[in-house]
């Protein structure tokens, strides 16, 4: 009897959460911590994926989309985990939220290819941190997708913040084009003020 609440919970947790999406987040996380070395800032970090079923479009040829995203914020969440700077932000009792994203797509993932995401610190300023991320299938080595990624870090100086990693002490300076796309948030954000 028991077995068969335990199978009805765990279907209705899967019909109202995405338990997998969950469950993915804690195993990158907790792998990365428990099996790989911690990286400076300024280093890129890689973590694999693999283009499956769950992952295609309506022509189930290649992956959908939406689910790029998706495996950016893994992708993020290891880049987190494996430089301590998720740590420093709660330490300043700080939160870290995806404020804008632009992501080309170059080329397609087929169905069953393996990838890794290349995630790299570009630059940031007194209130996000600029990440870039690259899609690069195993086979050729080709870069299919690239994301830039602006993270909203709450309640922190950023440039504070990025004082307390030594190989950050010096901000480079921000690639032309994040600063264009930069400048194309500011005149959305001004063109939505307007509308009020």
């Amino acid at each position: 009897m028991e077995c068969g609440w335990g199978v009805i919970i765990l279907l209705i947790l899967y019909i109202i959460w995405d338990v997998n999406y969950f469950i993915r987040v804690v195993f990158t996380v907790v792998f990365g911590r428990l099996f790989q070395k911690k990286v400076k800032l300024t280093d890129t970090t890689s973590i694999l994926g693999f283009c499956t079923s769950q992952d295609v479009d309506i022509f189930i040829r290649h992956m959908n989309n939406a689910r790029y995203v998706r495996e950016l914020d893994f992708a993020r969440f290891h880049f987190y985990a494996l430089t301590g700077l998720y740590e420093e932000i709660k330490k300043s009792k700080g939160g870290a939220v995806q404020g804008a994203s632009s992501v080309r797509y170059r080329r397609t993932i087929p169905i069953f290819s393996s990838y890794r995401i290349e995630t790299k610190l570009i630059w940031w300023d007194e209130k996000a941190i600029y990440l870039e991320q690259k899609f690069i299938t195993s086979s050729d080595n080709f870069v299919r997708a690239i994301a830039t990624s602006k993270q909203c870090i709450t309640n922190v100086n950023v440039l504070d913040l990025m004082k307390k990693f030594p190989e950050c002490v010096n901000r480079p300076a921000a690639p032309e084009e994040l600063e264009i796309w930069l400048n194309a948030i500011e005149l959305s954000s001004q063109k939505l003020r307007k509308d009020k």
